[in-house]
């Protein structure tokens, strides 16, 4: 059973199509029995920081996510959420994964948000890749972003160089939209999925 959690962001009817054009359908909960009791969960976020905090803290469920151990996929912002802390809005968030999302530059002029298709580059091999070649390229609509630590796995330039795939143990997360990513978006909610 697959879960995406009910976080409030505007991407999940997005999501549920692209699982289900791979077969899969998927249920919208904020139950953490219901999340518990999921083979794969699915953090999505198209929003603020501070609002999918709140939300999450209203359903209660911080430890819940906090002590997941079957795979979880963090979409977008649901990947920035996996941090310790974000500028959007100031905030704490699930502190799964070391390090702080910041604010996009703004120099080379570049517009904001970053929106639309750019590439990344594979740093590091892991589930999410698998058949995945290195300059691929998916669809980013973003104005926050994480850093490039131990956990990244593949990272993307727009002004600087940012995480664009991240895993630490069983939670993963793509800041762009694999639902949003033709083919090779599929290949990654498939690859997560046989996680």
């Amino acid at each position: 059973m697959i879960t995406i959690v009910d976080s409030g962001g505007t991407n999940i009817a997005s999501i549920k199509f692209a699982l289900k054009r791979l077969g899969v359908e998927a249920r919208l909960s904020h139950n953490a029995e219901v999340i518990k009791k999921s083979s794969h969960v699915i953090l999505p976020g198209v929003g603020s920081a501070a609002t999918a905090m709140d939300r999450l803290k209203k359903y209660k469920l911080i430890n819940t996510l906090q002590s997941l151990k079957q795979p979880v996929l963090g979409i977008c912002l649901g990947m920035q959420l996996l941090f310790d802390f974000s500028e959007e809005g100031n905030v704490e968030c699930l502190k799964l994964i070391p390090g702080k999302i910041k604010k996009l530059s703004k120099k080379n002029k570049l517009s904001m948000p970053h929106i639309g298709w750019n590439t990344f580059e594979i740093i590091k091999k892991n589930q999410l890749l698998k058949n995945i070649t290195d300059n691929s390229y998916a669809y980013f609509v973003h104005s926050f972003s994480a850093p490039t630590t131990e956990h990244t796995a593949a990272i993307t330039h727009y002004g600087k160089a940012f995480s664009a795939i991240i895993q630490y143990k069983n939670f993963f997360g793509t800041q762009f939209h694999p639902e949003r990513s033709s083919e090779i978006g599929a290949m990654i909610l498939q690859n997560f999925l046989e996680t």
